[in-house]
């Protein structure tokens, strides 16, 4: 037996795995050089003697750090025991079978951004929100599954990606849809963002302007409630728009050093010489919350059993609120991605960070807490982005290839409980987006714990190459014909996905387009096979009769829920995002080709809807 050496028990200690199996199943290492890097930038990683908070399940004694035992709690919650937080979870989070008995569910998935109606708006926001939860309720959707909400940078116009949020405990104000008052930027196909942002900030600050002054008692009211969080992403916002008109930098960590502390009196003065700017980043919040909670609102009066389905990224960009506020909570020098496998042969470096493993134990899970029930609060349900995390981070240290990270351990059952918890308070079912490289057991975790996963069409393969049957999904699943970083059925059947990746240049594995075709046009005949609806099988431009009939597949897999993108009820051949690609694909930009109004009226998306409404009856 070899001896441990110092390296590997650093590493062993710290929770950072030296050895792993990628996705195609082989066994990698990671070099002294990565492993050294990641150590420093991880800092101390010691467990803290008095943790703030332990967690446990119904049924299980509980030892506390001080060594008294507790018994057994037979109600959840959060619990205070000789001043420690013990959080009691229940024994799975709330589920399918409890928002609604005897049946298989169905909802859309939707990019908010690409929602049109006939107010003409230049990009979809609540109001549109609204409208969709209560045409595709009124049809038996129980669910709408949204892209992610967080609060962006609202002054800057270039930073419109939904997955590089400044904070995730607050909303892109940007979605508040101005009353009173019409857009200036015509409705496009592609949202122009350089031009649309600027005016949706506009119209939003003249609505403020024009506040009566109950409703800035109102505001003032609700501000203090939501206490110094919501008052430090407001400064943080204020002090982005006049350090970004200034010139200094797209976040804090290119500020003026006195601007880096959020409690420096340069800070403190700098909020009393600019309250009212200050408040109106408070305002834009409010009115957003509002609007937001409205929606869901409107998708359970509509009959929704599900509601809203909120989209948790999985991280925050390194410069933004949430770090300025909160510094010590998250990774610092450690960039959160993925390893290469099948769709990244590269590896992924997404320049976002996340929670510090050993920083979330140290602070009692206090910034992962209030992140889910922020997540949470205007919604029926959670989607997990990258709930692998909830295990492991794939962490890449600066400067450093994305082949050249590690995982790094998380407190998995902690976290796990935690979410259960929530769940359950909120009344909220819990998806986990669980594809990529995926470490034994955790999808088998996910489902004792009432998680559900995604089985999405593409992946779910036999051994030799063809498709499933949807009848052999798993069951705690939710059933998707494709995802926003996934080629739409009709784009998929088109090759529409392939003569994007020659005409960019993007990685693959065929050594030339028309091969690719040709292996895809194999791929056709056994999607055929499996979904076929007894018919001839459409030909490689006429994709819609494959597209209702891998929608009713899908819809009548052995799934708990089925979720179908927008883009796919139309038909649509472009995706919302290509990976790995910046300005070579028009990403978070398109808009779908029909306002919501006339969307539930077409008699072929309606068909789509009624198949998958038929398939939930069981």
């Amino acid at each position: 037996m070899s001896r441990e050496s110092a390296l590997d028990r650093r590493a062993r200690e710290a929770g950072v795995v030296r050895d792993w199996i990628d996705a195609a199943g082989k066994q990698q290492r990671v070099s002294d050089r990565s492993l050294e890097a990641v150590l420093e930038a991880l800092g101390d990683t010691s467990e803290p003697e008095e943790p703030p908070l332990v967690t446990a399940e119904i049924g299980e004694s509980v030892t506390l750090p001080s060594g008294r035992r507790l018994p057994a709690f037979d109600e959840p919650g959060y619990h205070d025991a000789d001043g420690v937080i013990v959080a009691v979870a229940p024994p799975r989070a709330w589920t399918i079978v409890d928002a609604a008995p005897g049946r298989r569910p169905w909802g859309l998935a939707v990019q908010l951004p690409s929602l049109r109606d006939r107010r003409g708006e230049p990009f979809g926001d609540f109001a549109s929100l609204r409208l969709l939860a209560e045409r595709a309720g009124a049809l038996g959707a129980d669910a709408l599954a949204i892209s992610p909400v967080h609060a962006l940078f609202p002054s800057d116009p270039a930073r419109y990606g939904p997955y590089g949020p400044s904070t995730r405990l607050f909303l892109n104000a940007l979605f508040a849809a101005p009353e009173g008052g019409a857009a200036g930027t015509p409705a496009r196909d592609l949202i122009d963002w350089k031009e649309a942002i600027p005016e949706r900030l506009r119209r939003l600050r003249s609505a403020y302007d024009a506040l009566e002054e109950d409703a800035r008692t109102e505001l003032t009211s609700w501000r203090r409630a939501q206490g110094e969080p919501l008052e430090r992403h407001a400064r943080y916002d204020a002090l982005y728009a006049h350090f970004l008109e200034a010139g200094e930098g797209r976040g804090f960590l290119s500020w003026p050093e006195p601007y880096r502390d959020p409690a420096s009196p340069a800070v403190e003065l700098f909020a009393r010489e600019q309250a009212d700017e200050i408040a109106f980043y408070a305002w834009i919040q409010w009115l957003a919350d509002r609007q937001l909670g409205e929606a869901q609102a409107a998708a359970r009066e509509a009959g929704m059993a599900i509601g809203l389905v909120a989209d948790l990224a999985v991280g925050m960009d390194p410069g933004g609120s949430h770090a300025w506020s909160a510094r010590d909570a998250l990774l610092t020098g450690l960039s959160v991605g993925a390893p290469p496998d099948p769709l990244g042969p590269d590896g992924q470096d997404w320049g976002i960070t996340t929670f510090s493993p050993p920083a979330l134990r140290r602070t009692g899970f206090r910034e992962f807490i209030a992140t889910i029930r922020a997540s949470l609060r205007h919604a029926g349900g959670i989607r997990i982005d990258h709930a692998l995390g909830l295990r492991r981070l794939w962490v890449v240290p600066q400067g450093f290839p994305a082949t050249e990270g590690a995982y790094v351990a998380c407190p998995e059952t902690d976290l796990m409980r935690l979410l259960a918890l929530e769940s359950w308070r909120a009344r909220a079912i819990v998806v986990g987006e669980d594809l990529g490289t995926i470490s034994p057991g955790f999808r088998e975790e996910m489902e004792e714990r009432g998680l559900l996963g995604m089985r999405v069409l593409w992946f779910e393969r036999t051994r030799r190459g063809g498709f499933k049957p949807s009848a052999e999904w798993d069951r705690t699943a939710a059933a998707m014909t494709s995802t926003h970083d996934l080629p739409t059925v009709a784009g998929w059947w088109s090759g529409r996905d392939i003569d994007w990746t020659w005409r960019i240049g993007r990685s693959s594995n065929f050594e030339s387009a028309e091969a690719e075709q040709a292996a895809r046009a194999a791929d056709r005949r056994r999607l055929w096979r499996a979904i076929g609806d007894g018919g001839r099988q459409p030909t490689r431009n006429s994709p819609q009769r494959a597209v209702a009939a891998a929608i009713a597949f899908a819809g009548g897999s052995g799934c708990d829920l089925a979720l179908i993108p927008a883009e796919d009820l139309l038909g649509i051949e472009e995706q919302p995002n290509l990976p790995g690609t910046i300005d070579e694909h028009p990403n978070w930009r398109r808009r779908l080709p029909v306002e919501i109004e006339a969307m539930f009226v077409d008699p072929e998306i309606v068909t789509r809807t009624e198949s998958l409404g038929k398939a939930g009856e069981r």
